[in-house]
């Protein structure tokens, strides 16, 4: 069993598609084993994504991220990191429309930068990115 990390991001929480979006999760037999919604502060941002530090859109995802609630889960289940990120889609919600129309940013997302959900893309991610928004005691 591997564990990856989600995040629901503020577009997707102002459609009220979360519900949705950890349904489909659960219905694809991934266990959740921690949840917490929470709004992040702009010095938490920058750290969550400083990975992206040099790109150009890295001030623009640190102000899209800080500009309302998320919702973070902890997935558990086979091949975790690499189904959770065919579920997901494409980063660009245009191209997830056009390549993979059941994908969760086809659904919800909007373009390439309010795309509806985060996931971690690598097992190094994941461990980086997991115990950043969740502690031991908060996860099953």
């Amino acid at each position: 069993m591997e564990r990856t990390l989600i995040i629901i991001k503020p577009d997707a929480v102002e459609k009220g598609a979360v519900g949705k979006i950890l349904d489909r999760f659960i219905e694809e037999g991934f266990e959740i084993k921690a949840l917490k919604m929470f709004r992040f502060t702009e010095d938490q941002a920058k750290r969550f994504y400083i990975v992206h530090k040099e790109r150009p859109f890295y001030r623009e995802l640190v102000d899209f991220m800080t500009s309302g609630p998320v919702v973070a889960a902890v997935l558990e289940g086979e091949d975790a990191i690499r189904r959770v990120r065919e579920i997901i889609g494409p980063t660009d919600s245009e191209e997830a429309r056009r390549t993979a129309p059941s994908s969760i940013r086809a659904l919800f997302g909007t373009d390439k930068g309010r795309n509806a959900i985060h996931a971690s893309d690598s097992k190094e991610s994941a461990d980086y990115e997991i115990p950043f928004i969740f502690s031991e005691l908060e996860i099953l």
